[in-house]
């Protein structure tokens, strides 16, 4: 990739550490994987954005280096050096940037249906009820009646979990964050490792929490959800059972992200340089959807 010009640290995510390298042979992403990603997951992760990039998706696939190796080495932890793509994600998404976001997955998942890798969901039904044992009674020390408020979801998701729906290879964390664009197009999916194989359409219900809220999760904006939707479905049609079973599907992707955001809330070193995030903001996202 030629000689190193300059190498800059990022600050944004809290998985990996990430560097902005300049190079006379272009501008790269160098990844230091952490211990919140398996390793031995790292084959399956690159395989996925080499088969989505060979299919014209625009995602960041990991460069080989002249033996033909993705993953290196370096301070001790396996490493890649990936490719820049260029983009802002949207702070304040528009209908407009949504139906693109929308049509980005929806091709994704078109994609997918060729690729033939595949890797167990930990966060998915199973995973939550694991999460909320371990947050156990500290769930309180957040909000008042939480932990009950947790275990009646979890009881009610096992019985309406739509589990007969189409699988597929998901990104399964489609925030904002994760979509970068130019102006009104998508020009980057990145950040896939929380990929897994699970329920095709949870993947676009976890997108809907994420996209269509104020970010404390009082507000819905009936647009932005209406274009996500539309733009996926355009390009990847939604079936009648998934639509019938968005609303669990969505109920399921808040219960992840509220549990996943309750550990780290009460594990994170108040002196830690990562913000935690708050987990009531996707209590309230539950509360629109189990009102449908």
């Amino acid at each position: 990739m030629g000689t190193l010009v300059s190498a800059k640290g990022i600050a944004e995510g809290v998985e990996n550490s990430n560097y902005l390298v300049d190079a006379t042979g272009g501008r790269f992403i160098l990844t230091l994987y952490e211990k919140r990603v398996d390793e031995a997951d790292l084959p399956f992760f690159l395989a996925l954005l080499d088969h989505l990039a060979e299919s014209g998706n625009p995602v960041p696939r990991a460069l080989r280096d002249t033996h033909g190796r993705q993953i290196q080495r370096v301070a001790g932890r396996p490493a890649c050096l990936i490719e820049f793509l260029p983009g802002v994600w949207p702070t304040q998404p528009t209908p407009v940037q949504a139906r693109a976001a929308g049509g980005a997955l929806g091709r994704m998942h078109v994609a997918l249906q060729s690729f033939e890798g595949e890797r167990p969901n930990s966060l998915g039904p199973a995973g939550w009820h694991a999460l909320a044992n371990r947050c156990g009674a500290q769930l309180d020390a957040i909000a008042p009646g939480l932990r009950t408020r947790v275990t009646g979801e979890l009881a009610w998701l096992d019985a309406h979990w739509p589990s007969a729906l189409p699988r597929s290879v998901v990104h399964a964390d489609l925030f904002p964050d994760n979509v970068l664009m130019l102006g009104e197009r998508v020009t980057g999916l990145i950040d896939f490792y929380f990929s897994c194989t699970e329920l095709r359409a949870w993947d676009l219900a976890v997108m809907h929490a994420a996209w269509c809220f104020s970010g404390d999760g009082r507000q819905f904006d009936t647009a932005l959800g209406d274009a996500l939707i539309a733009g996926y479905d355009a390009e990847h049609p939604l079936l009648p059972e998934e639509r019938a079973a968005f609303p669990a599907l969505a109920r399921g992707a808040c219960l992840r992200f509220l549990l996943t955001r309750a550990w780290d809330w009460l594990n994170t070193p108040a002196d830690a340089l990562v913000t935690r995030k708050d987990p009531l903001a996707f209590l309230r996202r539950l509360d629109h959807y189990a009102a449908l």
